[in-house]
């Protein structure tokens, strides 16, 4: 028996010892920060277009503050982590590190004094990104604005607030590796899938999750969630009433609308807005690729944008009252709110992106989930600053929980020909209570950061 234990404390011993020395990984010694004359301008424009890609400004920029100097609070289900200073600050940011130690973060994960990084920075995705683009994304970020600007601690409970941790999470959930060409696939296939798997990273929102955090290979763009929004399906599980097309979605990611589908709200504004410097052949490669994601819609899919388009085609406005709306009923309350507030945007015949979508086209509507339904209701698109743009008012301060679950009831039945969601209301109070925190923005996307992220700042 001695022996048998001795054995198995053996055993536990080389195991420890094995996952320490793979968990172990050294500094990579500080640098001077180099000036700019180090860093050509093309590479430096190639690198802000990359940035815009991978939305860097998203999370490294608090609203109103100084771009990539960090500290925006990422909600996650196990506490909340603190985007850390890309800015060449050498004491606050990332002056003093050099480009392997740049690449090893977006590779590995780990930063330059040895530390595992949260997976909050999507380095799951990272690690497909070439060393070429690597490179151009290191003299973008060394040639911004030094921001000298500390993050705060991030709020974990033990253990997930010991970086060691992260290393079992690693051995589990990531492989490292560039990006491999599918050679039974296109050029255009490949480049769009290399954006849209690596710095893209848009599984990152539009994937769910497991318990431990790790995105589901075996749910892949299947949906997921973003600061307070639902991130829909980008698979063949994709609930938009009008199926997409490549030629829909490219317009979409181009200019942030379209007529079948309506204007990007939430953090989708910010990706569209972002997007604006990619080349119109990228923005094809990640249609072109996500389109083969989704496959061809079903039959019935098909049969139903038919109707709708019809309906569409025929009708001389007016608002659909759908059989339930028996008087006094939520759904016919509903429509006496959507008559009174809305129907002069959505029933008024402007065409996009300037008017209001028509719901019959709305996936927002067509979700099980009335999360994003809730944020628009309560507060809506704001302005783009300085230049025209798609605007709706929020109705948080002018209608009660009860009157959002009513309106949203309507919205539900007469346009999705769909159940009411049971959920809605206390989703609505939740909301309101600061549950979700919900991050808002107009319809470009971009106003995080006053000096945001041109190239030659």
């Amino acid at each position: 028996m001695k022996r048998f234990l001795a054995g198995v404390l053996i055993v536990v011993a080389a195991c420890a010892a094995g996952f320490f020395a793979y968990a172990w990984k050294p500094a990579i010694d500080p640098v001077e920060p180099p000036p700019r004359t180090a860093f050509d301008q093309a590479l430096i424009e190639k690198g802000a277009m990359l940035a815009a890609v991978g939305n860097c400004t998203a999370c490294h920029t608090r609203p109103g503050e100084k771009s990539f100097a960090g500290g925006l609070a990422v909600p996650t289900p196990f506490g909340t982590i603190y985007s850390t200073n890309i800015t060449p600050d050498p004491a606050t940011g990332i002056g003093r590190w050099s480009e392997a130690a740049f690449s090893r973060a977006m590779r590995e994960g780990v930063d330059r004094e040895g530390n595992h990084l949260y997976p909050a920075f999507p380095y799951d995705h990272f690690t497909l990104v070439s060393d070429e683009d690597n490179s151009a994304l290191y003299a973008y970020l060394m040639t911004r604005r030094p921001v000298e600007s500390r993050r705060p601690a991030n709020r974990l409970p033990f253990p997930l607030d010991v970086r060691l941790v992260l290393a079992g999470w690693k051995l589990l959930f990531f492989d490292k590796g560039v990006y491999r060409q599918d050679a039974s696939q296109g050029a255009e296939w490949n480049r769009g899938a290399y954006l849209v798997e690596g710095l893209g990273h848009c599984g990152a929102c539009h994937t769910p999750r497991n318990a431990l955090g790790a995105e589901l290979q075996s749910a892949r763009l299947a949906g997921g969630e973003a600061e307070g929004w639902k991130a829909f399906a980008l698979n063949g599980l994709s609930s938009a009433p009008i199926p997409w097309t490549r030629d829909s979605l490219f317009a979409y990611l181009r200019q942030g609308w379209h007529a079948d589908h309506g204007v990007a709200n939430g953090p989708m504004a910010e990706v569209t807005g972002n997007l604006g410097r990619l080349p119109d052949a990228d923005i094809g490669a990640i249609a072109t690729y996500l389109i083969s994601q989704m496959g061809p819609p079903a039959l019935e899919r098909v049969a139903r944008s038919a109707e709708i388009r019809k309906k569409l085609a025929t009708d001389q406005g007016g608002t659909p009252i759908p059989v339930s709306a028996a008087t006094g009923s939520p759904t016919s309350r509903g429509a006496v709110i959507y008559q009174a507030a809305c129907a002069i945007c959505h029933d008024g015949g402007r065409q996009q992106p300037f008017g209001g979508i028509d719901f019959h086209l709305s996936s927002t509507i067509a979700v099980p989930d009335p999360q994003n339904a809730i944020n628009v209701v309560l507060y809506g698109l704001p302005a783009a600053s300085g230049r025209q743009s798609p605007i709706m008012p929020g109705f948080a301060a002018t209608l009660t929980d009860d009157q959002v679950a009513d309106l949203l009831a309507f919205l539900r039945e007469a346009y999705a020909q769909k159940p009411a969601w049971a959920d809605a209301k206390a989703k609505v109070a939740d909301t309101r209570d600061g549950k979700y925190l919900v991050s808002v923005r107009p319809s470009d996307g971009i106003e995080r950061g006053p000096d945001n992220v041109g190239a030659r700042d």
